[in-house]
């Protein structure tokens, strides 16, 4: 798989115009524009930069995931360093909007360089991206033409830090968008719960928990085609339980199945959940339900 070290290299790549600062890139149409376009095809690449671009669909065949979404004027999408990208020239078409690319180093020193870190759409998958509101979108814009101004502007000693302030403010109102989007989406938040229960349920039933063991939230989340993060942010936000805690809840009540039969062992029931070790699955137990294996399964029998 290739990979780019440099905004230059990953721009040359993709057939782009070169930057105006090494570690900084911008495009953006205005007016009747477009966007440059770049390579139709590609196979598997990767690169140390973050790209925050908004793309609006003109022309062309483009399927954006399975879900008809709310807000269809426009596109925020976020892309971290060292994410696989990947596409194909099924998709051609003429798009408006911007492109900010930035390598990761060129936050290094800042508030910001961790800061960045904490927002989980950047690991978001591109189905998953953020969709707004007219409103919305001249916010977007006026941040990125300041940012464009000042990326266009000899380069002086303030020039970097007003950027990243820039950058800052944008991605803190990207962050209230989406809070506004995971609010709005009640029917998808509550189809996606319905996956989750639903692909666990047949992981259980199909025997797979005791030849494979407890799957991991980043395989159930690849099974119902979402990323993990978006995963667990949307269930968080609807039902206040992270995709852990829905997990434990369905190992709970399979668990509570398996006690009732008197002649299976604490060590193995916890062996059928697919736990490794019985002293883990006690003690998970006990923190849910308040009372160890042991103490359901006589409670139960006095009952």
């Amino acid at each position: 798989m290739q990979h780019f070290k440099t905004i230059s290299s990953y721009l040359d790549y993709l057939g782009l115009p070169r930057p105006e600062h090494p570690m900084l890139s911008v495009f953006n149409s205005k007016g009747d524009g477009y966007l440059p376009c770049p390579r139709e095809s590609s196979p598997p690449i990767t690169n140390d930069c973050y790209s925050i671009s908004f793309k609006k669909y003109v022309e062309g065949n483009l399927n954006y995931g399975r879900t008809k979404y709310d807000f269809t004027n426009g596109a925020l999408i976020f892309i971290a360093p060292r994410q696989v990208l990947q596409w194909d020239n099924s998709v051609v078409f003429e798009q408006k909007g911007f492109s900010i690319n930035f390598h990761e180093d060129f936050l290094k020193g800042t508030k910001l360089a961790q800061e960045i870190k904490k927002y989980g759409f950047f690991s978001y998958s591109t189905n998953e991206a953020l969709h707004l509101s007219p409103k919305e979108e001249k916010q977007i814009e006026s941040i990125v033409e300041n940012i464009e101004m000042e990326y266009q502007n000899n380069q002086d000693a303030f020039s970097k830090e007003i950027i990243i302030s820039q950058l800052d403010t944008l991605l803190k109102y990207a962050n209230r968008f989406y809070e506004r989007q995971f609010l709005n989406r009640k029917e998808l938040s509550n189809n996606l719960l319905e996956r989750f229960n639903r692909h666990l349920t047949e992981y259980f039933e199909s025997g797979q928990l005791q030849e494979k063991g407890i799957p991991s939230i980043e395989q159930i989340a690849d099974k119902i085609s979402v990323s993990q993060r978006y995963l667990s942010d949307t269930l968080k936000k609807e039902t206040g339980k992270t995709t852990t805690e829905h997990l434990h809840l369905h190992l709970i009540d399979e668990a509570k199945n398996i006690l009732l039969q008197p002649n299976k062992s604490i060590s193995e029931v916890a062996y059928e959940l697919g736990f490794e070790y019985q002293p883990y699955f006690s003690r998970l137990f006990k923190k849910k339900e308040g009372i160890s294996p042991t103490e359901y399964r006589e409670k139960y029998k006095l009952n």
